[in-house]
């Protein structure tokens, strides 16, 4: 007896599976906006340096107490390329002849120049970020990207890891302690005393994330059957979808970084209680020869499906697969009236269009840039769930989860290098975006080399492909030959 027949007895989406995808949508609720967060704990707020005759009460150079405070800065701060404040460097004596030049330039030398140090002044009307914390402004600009970079990178290393401890200790318990692992770095961090241990925490949160995505994607398509799966998987991203909205209202609100980092992280360990309810994959259990321990799982699916009847008569021997929510809704349609490659084949391209038409739409066109660059996200969440469908229909139940590692490893190398094309921009202005959008393009098209999965079964093993590629080759070589006689 297949798998699917099996779970066609105790109930593919009964009360269990409706309970079980509830709390893993929570959960993915909560951990995927940590992705982002550096958007806004990292915020750039208005700077400039400390200049004594401003900042410091002990010290006045202004005599005349007549002075305003753009007089003062000016006397203070050289002017930028954009004849601006500069924001990183200052006069090294106040140059109160300025005062007198009516707008005209300056004979200011760069001996006259000094950088920020004794430290910098911040905007108080903005939020408390990581960059007002360790003064990532100027010449330590760039670690901010690498707070960004610790964490992607934490994704890549999760992806890799995940895979394999996954395939080798189950869906659940891996889940469950990316889950800790996430609780307990991220509260970390909003306490971390120096920008050093606040990467390594980051790091480590980014490890865990691919865990909670991963295993938490598993556990939901490997208890339904194949109609529900882009079902299911759609759910999951536009979770993602709504935590993300959620951290943009928060960030809004709360003004200091360390609140808004433990807000988004102490809930999570609230997650860890319910999952001693949770149920393993029966699918796996039976893929690692683990009997006994699966029929107890399907017996207990059947009992809260309250098909009790089906659990009973189950033996050994009968077991031997806003903008982000309506655009993940007709992702699904999509799927599952045009089929996966088709369907992937229209989205990727599309995504890659907007991409590529948001660029060289003028700037003084901002609503069209916006209407574009909205699709662009809308695609983004559509092609994700997609390939993520069509994948997990791809691969067999002994190797999904490391195979699932390796594709988010390709995923987190594309995550982690794109900072670094915008580098390209400095030698044509076109170059990034070019790369960002002709690689969806290309992409989709690769996918119609691929097997068309809607409404199969899941492959529990490779022999499974093996054999439904043979008869889709003996299919083939049938009507090939009906034709030929039919001449």
């Amino acid at each position: 007896m297949a798998f699917q027949d099996l779970l066609d007895q105790v109930g593919s989406l009964g009360r269990f599976q409706i309970l079980q995808m509830i709390f893993i949508l929570i959960s993915n609720f909560m951990a995927s906006p940590h992705s982002l967060l550096e958007n806004f704990t990292a915020a750039i707020p208005s700077h400039r340096c400390w200049v004594p005759i401003l900042d410091n009460d002990t010290v006045s150079d202004n005599e005349s107490g007549i002075l305003s405070k753009e007089d003062l800065l000016r006397v203070s701060l050289p002017l930028d390329s954009n004849l601006r404040p500069d924001k990183c460097h200052r006069f090294v004596q106040p140059q109160w002849h300025l005062l007198h030049l009516n707008g005209t330039v300056s004979n200011v030398t760069e001996t006259d120049i000094e950088p920020c140090v004794d430290g910098w002044v911040y905007d108080q009307s903005t939020s408390l970020t990581i960059v007002t914390e360790w003064n990532l402004v100027c010449d330590s600009q760039s670690l901010d990207s690498m707070a960004k970079f610790s964490f992607l990178s934490g994704t890549l290393v999760g992806n890799i890891l995940c895979g394999h401890l996954t395939d080798r200790f189950g869906r659940r318990l891996v889940f469950i302690y990316a889950l800790l692992q996430m609780a307990v770095s991220e509260s970390c961090a909003a306490f971390a005393p120096t920008f050093l241990i606040y990467c390594i925490l980051r790091f480590l949160a980014g490890i865990s994330t691919s865990g909670v995505t991963t295993n938490g994607t598993l556990l939901m398509i490997e208890w339904t059957k194949p109609e529900f799966q882009a079902m299911t998987t759609t759910l999951l991203v536009c979770a993602a979808g709504i935590g993300q909205m959620t951290l943009a209202g928060l960030a809004f609100t709360v003004q200091n970084w360390h609140h808004l980092q433990l807000m988004m992280s102490l809930p999570i360990f609230f997650l860890l209680v319910p999952t001693r309810w949770m149920s393993e994959s029966a699918r796996w259990l039976i893929a690692t020869n683990k009997l006994q321990r699966s029929l107890k799982e399907l017996r207990r699916v059947a009992h809260i499906n309250g098909r009790q009847s089906s659990g009973d008569i189950l033996t050994i021997e009968g077991l031997f697969g806003i903008v982000a929510i309506p655009a993940n809704l007709l992702g699904m349609v999509l799927l599952n009236h045009m089929g996966r490659r088709i369907s992937q084949l229209l989205i990727l391209s599309l995504f890659g269009v907007s991409i590529l038409a948001t660029k060289f739409v003028p700037q003084e066109m901002q609503i069209a840039r916006l209407v574009l660059a909205t699709l662009g996200g809308a695609f983004s969440f559509v092609a994700a769930s997609s390939t993520l469908v069509h994948a997990n229909e791809l691969l067999p139940t002994t190797i999904r989860a490391t195979a699932l590692g390796i594709i988010g490893i390709f995923g987190g190398f594309g995550s982690t290098l794109s900072p670094l094309f915008m580098i390209l921009e400095t030698y044509f202005d076109y170059i990034p975006w070019i790369i960002y959008g002709v690689f969806p393009i290309l992409g989709g098209l690769v996918v119609l080399l691929l097997p068309e999965t809607k409404n199969k079964p899941l492959p529990d093993s490779i022999q499974d492909i093996e054999k439904e590629r043979r008869l889709s080759r003996q299919a083939k070589q049938k009507d090939a030959f009906i034709k030929v006689t039919q001449f």
